[in-house]
């Protein structure tokens, strides 16, 4: 195996003055005792030149020494050092270290019942019989190496290594940052730390049987693993018979030749329960779950049980803080749910819930859940993520709120005791800041720090249904808007621990993304949408707050010969820094980007 260059003077160790080694290493080599008496006898002669010189008068009636002949004998030539002076760590050459290799197991995943790795490189100064090892680097430098290697630095939820049973899918990275833990022992550890840091699984009963043996014969990886990611399949192939070669589709190439193929019910998942039990008894430190439901029309449910409910209690996993459920319609269709999956999770602090289309089954299910207490710290909720701007209410959003009002529920679970930070992606209106307010009752007791809100739409009492839409040429939108602001600034006053604010629009249709709207504080600064009104209720519940900066215009603004507003180049591709509410109302009747 091939090594680095640069870690052959890694473990390199030489007593004494590196000057004095540098000139010894520059002398001939004979002996000592000889170079001794030579140089006696050198400066022996020099002592006796010099009195001669001070002895002879020299000035301008007795003349000097004779001038030297002009054919003079050159004593010795230069000889340029073998190494340049610049150099910040000379080292003498010819260098006669023993550079020794070791045997090590071809895999880095090895069981234990196999020999520890031992340093792939010693080095051994002359006369010594062993050298320093790798491993007698401190700890810091191992990480910041090892960093360099794979490009960042690993946290329990970044995606370093993913490993699906069945389906073979692995890091690409993963069999060249593997063989490096064959290194020596102290890399073995932190390599197989990021490598199995995060695991992905299938949701079958062949996978977690297949999973359960692997790490039964490596017991020493189950503590690395501090985020698990599960996920159902919703569908899987059925293969008919060959195909002919008159078909109209397009075949499907397996080991028994050309196929159609028809797509099924999966038959072969595993409930929660299984799920559950295997996480709780292979990973002792595992921090984050990861339960995705996946998505497709008429999707299965993920079943919580193996059996019949009756007496069952779920296996608890204490160790889990954080649960993420993508595509979370097939996981929780009922507030049963959510309590069959929390409790599980005794010691849940976070909670990342997504849904991957939007349904009226989604919003109502939601109100159900967030109308009860909890007890989290962190509530990051998306139910509408397509961010696109609609003409007028959806149907499915009609019949929500001819039932609940979501924004009253959404504001229940943000005044729970517990919850420090708040994130939100849907539809919400200026109701869930008015509720808030008047749950915290005792603003001392309240510990929200943070609110995040992604406004699809705002919800509001329209007498048309074409008054209902969104974008930055719907000013009725952009009035619901200018509300929401006003009451989450209102909101300040009385939420005092409150110190990060976000409220924005996104539109990945609109013709100028810069003048989507959006209000933001943050550090007591803040920019986005303004008005009078805005300014006015900002100085009176945060009169330290200040905003970067108050532009009274867009930008430059003209008409084309057909009437259409149009917005010169020079306009700011970045994000802006200040947005006239009043200046929307320039942009109702069309724009274009010259």
């Amino acid at each position: 195996m091939s090594l680095p260059r640069a870690a052959l003077f890694l473990d390199d160790e030489r007593g004494g003055d590196s000057l004095a080694i540098e000139m010894e290493a520059r002398l001939p080599r004979t002996d000592r005792s000889d170079r001794n008496q030579s140089i006696h006898e050198d400066e022996g002669k020099a002592t006796v030149e010099l009195a001669s010189i001070m002895t002879t008068a020299s000035n301008p009636v007795s003349p000097g020494p004779s001038s030297p002949p002009l054919t003079q004998v050159r004593i010795q030539d230069f000889v340029p050092p073998t190494r340049p002076s610049s150099t910040p760590f000379p080292q003498p050459e010819p260098r006669n270290v023993d550079l020794r290799f070791s045997s090590c197991p071809h895999d880095a995943m090895m069981d234990l019942d196999e020999p520890e790795p031992t340093d792939l490189l010693t080095v051994a100064p002359p006369g010594e019989s062993a050298g320093m090892s790798l491993n007698d680097l401190p700890a810091e430098i191992h990480e910041c190496i090892l960093d360099h290697l794979f490009g960042f630095r690993v946290s329990p939820t970044s995606k370093s290594s993913i490993m699906r049973w069945g389906t073979a899918l692995r890091h690409p990275r993963r069999k060249e940052l593997s063989e490096l833990s064959l290194v020596s022992t102290a890399w073995r550890v932190l390599i197989q730390e990021r490598l199995y840091r995060h695991i992905k699984l299938k949701a079958t009963v062949e996978s977690l049987r297949e999973s359960f043996t692997y790490f039964s014969g490596h017991p020493h990886l189950r503590s690395y693993i501090k985020h698990i990611e599960i996920w159902f399949p919703v569908f899987q192939p059925k293969y008919g018979p060959l195909a002919l070669s008159t078909a109209n589709t397009l075949p499907t190439v397996t080991a028994d030749g050309l196929t159609n193929a028809s797509y099924i019910l999966p038959v072969d998942n595993c409930s929660l329960e299984e799920a559950f039990y295997f996480v709780a008894e292979s990973f002792p430190e595992v921090c984050v779950m990861t339960l995705e439901g996946g998505e497709r029309k008429k999707a299965p449910k993920v079943r919580h049980w193996i059996r019949g409910t009756d007496g069952r209690v779920m296996p608890k996993i204490d160790s889990v803080r954080t649960l993420i459920c993508k595509g979370q319609w097939n996981l929780i269709r009922g507030e049963d749910d959510f309590e069959t999956i929390t409790s599980a999770l005794p010691n849940l602090q976070e909670w990342h819930g997504s849904y991957s289309k939007p349904k009226s089954k989604s919003y109502l299910t939601m109100a159900e859940i967030l109308g009860k207490p909890m007890r989290l710290t962190t509530l990051n909720l998306c139910i509408e993520g397509d961010y696109r701007r609609e003409l007028s209410f959806p149907p499915y959003f009609v019949k929500v709120s001819s039932k609940v009002h979501f924004c009253s529920k959404l504001a229940f679970a943000a005044a729970s005791p517990s919850l420090e930070h708040l994130s939100y992606t849907g539809r919400v209106c200026k109701q869930f800041f008015t509720d808030l307010m008047a749950r915290h009752k005792d603003p001392r007791n309240a510990r929200l720090k943070s609110i995040d809100l992604t406004v699809k739409n705002c919800c509001r009492q329209v007498v048309h249904w074409g008054e209902s839409g969104s974008g930055i040429t719907d000013m009725n939108f952009i009035g619901a808007f200018e509300a929401l602001v006003l009451a989450g600034i209102r909101a300040l006053g009385k939420l005092r621990s409150v110190e990060y604010l976000r409220i924005r629009y996104v539109d990945l249709d609109s013709p100028v993304p810069p003048l989507n709207p959006y209000f933001l504080m943050r550090d007591g600064w803040c920019s986005g949408v303004w008005s009078d009104s805005i300014i006015a209720e900002l100085n009176r519940v945060r009169p330290t707050a200040r905003f970067e900066d108050l532009a009274e215009s867009f930008g430059s603004l003209g008409l084309t010969k057909d009437g259409r507003m149009t917005i010169s180049p020079d306009f700011p591709k970045s994000r802006a820094l200040s947005l006239k509410i009043s200046n929307y109302a320039l942009l109702s009747g069309g724009i274009s980007i010259t």
